[in-house]
């Protein structure tokens, strides 16, 4: 496996190999928090969730990843999940490649995976029932008694496992980030009590982790809840995930990443004041900010929602010429997003959102004009 973890002297060393890129904004700091908030990261991330778990997509995913490594997209994410395990294995590829050939060097990419779903191994087998009895009931690494409403399953003993496989998967010695997936998926099976013993169990053995180099920083990749009213029965709050990390690591924890949705049809982490800072409302990319978290943004075009019939007015304020570029603008410029991930399973993908990445970003003062009704 491939020593080694993205530094803030690598990520300078990419940013600058792409002064164009570099000169229109693409690059920022990740955040005010030592360590992690010294990284570059682009505004554009390279996602992997989507295609079918076969060896086309295989080869097209491995492809496209190197073009972007190689283009001014350093920021790689995924899950062990995705494509049952398939798209760890394509980055892993392409890393290789990459690395070998001395094109790239390990500190100047920033991998990030996660886990907490059950995930099958290259596709769907026969029993699914039977392969998980093999694979994890019988071998101890999970209890059912912890896995939540049937699929998910935050154990320190099923996420190390989990951590371990994604190395392996990889090619790396260490993940740069880590994230718990969708922790809010327990709220169906336990109470907040219940959660938040899980919670810090599963923050000591990840602090663990980042002693044992296995990881960097850890965090939480989640759809709902950090988005959710304060009141809902699913919604997260990021000020007990802050202080579970204090209690697992101290003021010099890991937890520096949080990933959710955020795009046109879902900026509730902006416009939402469903987080508390001291006493006060805050919304998540407030209270992220204030803690030294960075937050990565997923769903950029929302599955491809968000490619047409946007009003003309978002096109003209956002100054792009089309909606797909309209929708990756808007959350490229967010103020306070590290990061906004787009799938690209293809070069061509790559291609178009680079065009993007090359534009100036929105200044704040015209990019929150979108909401003024």
């Amino acid at each position: 496996m491939w020593k080694g973890s993205a530094t803030a002297e690598g990520t300078v060393r990419y940013r600058d190999r792409f002064p164009l890129l570099r000169d229109a904004g693409h690059f920022r700091q990740a955040a005010a928090a030592p360590g992690a908030g010294e990284l570059w990261l682009p505004s554009i991330g390279l996602g992997t969730y989507l295609g079918e778990p076969d060896a086309v997509a295989d080869a097209r995913y491995t492809q496209a990843i190197a073009h972007a490594l190689r283009s001014g997209i350093h920021l790689l994410d995924t899950a062990i999940n995705y494509r049952h395990q398939r798209s760890e294995r394509n980055i892993g590829a392409a890393l290789n490649e990459l690395f070998e050939s001395g094109e790239l060097r390990r500190d100047e990419v920033v991998v990030c995976t996660k886990a907490g779903y059950l995930s099958f191994d290259g596709e769907t087998p026969a029993d699914p029932r039977q392969y998980f009895e093999r694979e994890y009931f019988q071998r101890g690494v999970l209890d059912p008694a912890e896995v939540a409403g049937g699929m998910h399953c935050m154990a320190p003993r099923y996420l190390a496992d989990q951590i371990e496989r994604s190395r392996k998967n990889l090619g790396l010695e260490t993940l740069d980030v880590f994230y718990l997936h969708n922790p809010e998926s327990q709220f169906a099976s336990v109470d907040a009590a219940t959660f938040r013993a899980r919670l810090q169990d599963a923050f000591a053995m990840l602090e663990q982790a980042v002693v044992e180099r296995k990881l960097r920083y850890y965090g939480a990749a989640t759809w709902g809840g950090f988005r959710a009213p304060a009141e809902a029965p699913d919604a997260l709050h990021l000020s007990e995930f802050l202080d579970a990390a204090r209690e697992a690591g101290g003021d010099q924890h890991h937890f520096r990443f949080v990933q959710l949705p955020f795009n046109l049809a879902l900026p509730e982490a902006y416009a939402f004041r469903n987080q508390k800072l001291g006493s006060e409302p805050a919304s998540t990319l407030t209270l992220a900010a204030a803690a030294g978290v960075a937050v990565v943004g997923s769903a950029t075009l929302y599955q491809g929602q968000l490619t047409r019939d946007l009003p003309a007015f978002v096109r003209e304020r956002l100054g792009m010429a089309t909606d797909p570029e309209s929708a990756i603008q808007f959350s490229r410029s967010a103020p306070g997003l590290a990061t906004a991930l787009v799938g690209m399973s293809r070069k061509e993908h790559v291609e178009a959102n680079l065009k993007v990445a090359a534009h100036p970003l929105t200044p704040p003062e015209k990019w929150k004009g979108l909401f003024v009704k």
